[in-house]
């Protein structure tokens, strides 16, 4: 049985003023140094940097701006002794700790907060002993550290934190960031999971996180819970979460990121308010244009696009209008013209929908023509919905000419939605008819259910609450934006818009105006107040996300124009600068001091930069290199998954890091690789001849550059060898040995 004095630790609230950044809760095996303590013996085993954390549960629940967090977290001593280590959590800008609880077997033992003068000498001293630069993410502004001893050999330890914060709120956007990804190097991260409720006044608006994929449950307008869960071995980064307060019908969130003298980025999320009458929803034109060729009677293909279309005829309101247009050697009309969603109109589309039957070609062309022929000119949203399983065997079957003859049937206003169902499509074709139409195309593999994604579709589209939408920035100068043409906005959507800006001035009053079309009537929005800062350095995902973007926007065009050298020199560019994965550039993974291989792929040939493997004349490319012939594929699985991918890229709301091998990081809204054991920051240009300031990892300059510029303390969390640019300066850290 344990004694009293086995049990205690102490737990230290620790309020420090050195580096910026946050970093998950970690235990740091070895004594407390100045912690107060009973003689405790030292173990005869090798003590690891850092314990592994198993799991991690989260527990936040927000209202009106004050978040209340629960934390659990379960570390694993795989040692062969019983450990004592120190717990180092950095607390959040303005929190407070409530509860800190050790578990002991099924004993909880709560303990006490008292504040320590010895902080930061504890916390370098650890640093340096340590000799691992990642826990330089951990030296927030606030510090919680607890000795806690014991830990027994082959078992999980047990933590429990609680405390509250008052979260920021600016131009009634509302942020909350959990700190995971800090300290990657530091220790292992197990499963991860966290549910945040939030609970407002307000309508809650923009529910957004650019880090994670989430799931929103909502319960009435002012209600949500957002959950998410991280993969088990997937390198885990902070989790952050947006969300606006708003009574407008259409509540609009901006963020922004500029570092000085620089473009900056901008990110404008726009949603409708959840509870429209009947009357509010436009009334709308849809055809539905569906392949009945013979091939569609394979592994169940038809009835499952039969029972899509009835879903889709089912839904629609008894102010829309509709056709069904079935094609296979030749088109087949239900009606000569457009037909009301009344009882007596749906139980039509039913009816005809049941008769379909797969046999015969692929008419592409003319049940295209005749589809667009549907439409009249009005002011009611205009939607052709197009399926189709194969190549076009009938009629006209060259994909240009095709194009252009659905170019000039065109009635202006007309969106068009194309589905390629399984591998025998061609990508190019589908994808160059919805981007010259107002849609997009979108592929149905043969693992996936027709049924269920069209039926999905169908759902979203149902409710329009405004269309023809048209911003106005009120002389921002942005560029590049994204979507280029701005989408429909349906009940339940949301419209995220990206782009870059350049005003030379802070622009802190910025009239937002934003119009479109509701239930046949012209509508403006106005909203006041918001901000296009000249230096902004929160929103450090900004760049990388609307580079994401905008790679997929070049990949569009090359796919459905051609290869051109512009195109493809720019994809790489970004694929390089931002480290994204695209169909020119690849990242293989490397041993840990070994060189980074950027292997761009241009018709074929291996063109090796930086330093890099050149591949022999018989040896295959790499496994996670891609052909570039692959990028401008036109059907088979490379083109449905590389017109996938671009459609991915191309309407990015997460800058992802989870598919860079471990020789590419992303820190602090920039790209590092790891050269010759040296992370080098991909903006340093030797031949640029900055200004350069050389110092050892871990040295009395070190700590005091670190105080002096608390941001450099993510870039050299990264390693002691670390060479960034930063403030137009090269700071070049060192191993302490050299």
């Amino acid at each position: 049985m344990r004694t009293k004095t086995s049990m205690l630790f102490s737990l230290l609230f620790l309020l420090v003023t050195a580096f910026a950044a946050n970093g998950q809760g970690i235990i740091v095996p070895g004594p407390c140094g100045r912690c107060p303590r009973p003689p405790r013996p030292v173990p005869p085993v090798a003590l690891p940097r850092t314990l592994p954390i198993k799991s991690i549960k989260i527990d936040t629940k927000i209202v009106s701006q004050v978040a209340t967090t629960h934390l659990e977290q379960v570390f694993r001593n795989d040692t062969d002794a019983t450990l004592e280590g120190t717990y180092l959590f950095p607390i959040p800008e303005s929190a407070s700790i409530v509860e800190f609880a050790i578990w002991d077997g099924d004993r909880r033992l709560v303990g006490e907060v008292r504040s320590r003068e010895e902080a930061r000498r504890i916390y370098d001293e650890i640093v340096r002993r340590q000799r691992d630069p990642g826990l330089l993410e951990y030296a927030g502004k606030d510090l919680f550290q607890a000795s806690i001893y014991p830990i027994p050999p082959h078992s999980d330890k047990k933590l429990e934190l609680t405390y509250t914060q008052v979260l920021k709120a600016e131009s009634g956007t509302v942020a909350y960031r959990y700190p995971l990804g800090s300290g990657r190097q530091t220790t292992q991260i197990g499963s991860v999971s966290g549910r945040i409720a939030l609970e407002s006044k307000e309508p809650l608006r923009n529910i957004y996180s650019p880090t994670h994929a989430v799931e929103v449950k909502r319960s009435g307008e002012r209600n949500s819970v957002v959950s998410f869960e991280s993969q088990t071995g997937k390198e885990p980064q902070d989790f952050q979460l947006f969300y606006t307060r708003s009574d407008e019908d259409f509540g609009v969130t901006l963020l922004t990121h500029r570092d000085a003298g620089k473009d900056g980025y901008f990110l404008l999320m726009i949603s409708p308010k959840d509870d429209w009458s009947e009357q509010e929803y436009t009334a709308k034109d849809i055809v539905f244009v569906l392949d009945t060729s013979g091939s569609m009677a394979e592994a169940g293909k038809m009835d499952k696009a039969r029972a899509a279309l009835l879903y889709g005829i089912r839904i629609l309101r008894p102010q829309d209008r509709f056709n069904v247009v079935s094609f296979a050697g030749e088109e087949r009309l239900m009606e000569p013209r457009m037909i009301q969603a009344d009882d007596q109109g749906r139980k039509r589309g039913e009816s005809f929908a049941q008769s379909l039957r797969p046999v015969g070609g692929t008419n592409i062309n003319q049940s295209l023509l005749v589809g667009m022929r549907q439409f009249e000119a009005n002011n009611r949203p205009r939607t052709l919905i197009f399926m189709t399983d194969g190549l076009p065997t009938v009629g006209e079957t060259n994909p240009t000419r095709i194009v252009e003859n659905a170019r000039e049937a065109r009635i202006p206003g007309v969106r068009l939605f194309t589905f390629g169902v399984g591998y025998d499509v061609n990508t190019a074709l589908l994808d160059k008819l919805a981007a010259e139409n107002g849609g997009v195309a979108d592929y149905i593999e043969p693992k996936e259910d027709i049924e269920v994604k069209v039926s999905n579709f169908f759902a979203k589209v149902n409710y329009p609450v405004l269309t023809d939408l048209r911003l106005d920035m009120a002389g921002v100068q942005t560029d590049l934006v994204y979507p280029r043409d701005l989408p429909d906005l349906f009940r339940g959507s949301q419209i995220t818009l990206i782009g870059r800006y350049s005003n030379a001035i802070d622009m802190d009053f910025v009239r937002l105006q934003l119009s479109g079309k509701a239930a046949g009537a012209n509508r403006n929005f106005l909203y006041p107040n918001l901000r296009f800062p000249l230096r902004s350095e929160s929103n450090d995902f900004l760049p990388g996300l609307w580079a994401t973007r905008r790679v997929g926007w070049l990949m569009e065009q090359i796919r459905a124009n051609g290869e051109q050298k512009e195109l493809r020199d720019e994809v790489v560019d970004l694929g390089t600068r931002y480290g994204i994965v695209t169909p020119y550039t690849s990242y293989l993974a490397l041993e840990p001091n070994a060189q980074p291989q950027e292997v761009t792929r241009i018709g074929g040939v291996g063109n090796v930069s930086g330093g890099l493997r050149r591949p022999t004349k018989d040896a295959p490319p790499p496994p996670s290199a891609m052909k570039s012939a692959d990028a401008q594929a036109t059907t088979g699985l490379a083109g449905v998954q590389q017109s996938k991918r671009a459609r991915e890229q191309k309407e990015a709301d997460r800058f992802d890091r989870g598919e860079l091998s471990s020789a590419v990081r992303t820190v602090g809204g920039k790209t590092f690789y790891l050269r010759e054991g040296v992370w080098t920051d991909v903006e340093f240009k030797p031949e640029a001849r900055l200004p350069e300031t050389t110092i050892k990892f871990g040295s009395d300059e070190y700590f005091t550059l670190l105080t002096q510029k608390p941001r450099l303390g993510d870039f050299f969390a990264l390693g002691e060898r670390v060479v960034v640019v930063f403030e137009g300066k090269v700071y070049r850290i060192t191993a302490a040995g050299q």
